[in-house]
């Protein structure tokens, strides 16, 4: 699932702490790399059904860019059990995000 989240700090960590893992997409329309890449990550998550999948407007969340420091988009925060378990920010390999979700879902989901 991914979810449109135009948000401030208490709502995401509300997501985050309700989610077992979840997977923050930082962009924005202007950012042509974000418009590419938002439908594979949404394609990416469609492996992972269990992972709750959030994206902020960086532009309409600025705020909320700052708290969790995302200084250049696109940017990808990967939490899980509520702690920060990946970050990957402007060249981002989605081969190498797709094996940093692969190990994390296997070792929560997986018996």
């Amino acid at each position: 699932m991914f979810m449109e989240l135009y948000a401030n700090a208490e709502n995401l960590e509300r997501v985050i702490i309700e989610n077992e893992m979840v997977l923050v997409f930082f962009g924005n329309n202007s950012c042509g790399v974000c418009r590419d890449i938002k439908p594979k990550v949404k394609a990416l998550l469609q492996k992972y059904p269990r992972i709750q999948g959030v994206f902020i407007d960086a532009d309409s969340s600025i705020e909320l860019s700052a708290v969790y420091n995302i200084f250049s988009l696109p940017a990808i925060l990967v939490f899980t059990e509520g702690k920060e378990a990946v970050r990957e920010a402007r060249h981002i390999s989605l081969r190498e995000l797709e094996q940093k979700l692969d190990r994390y879902y296997y070792l929560l989901f997986e018996p």
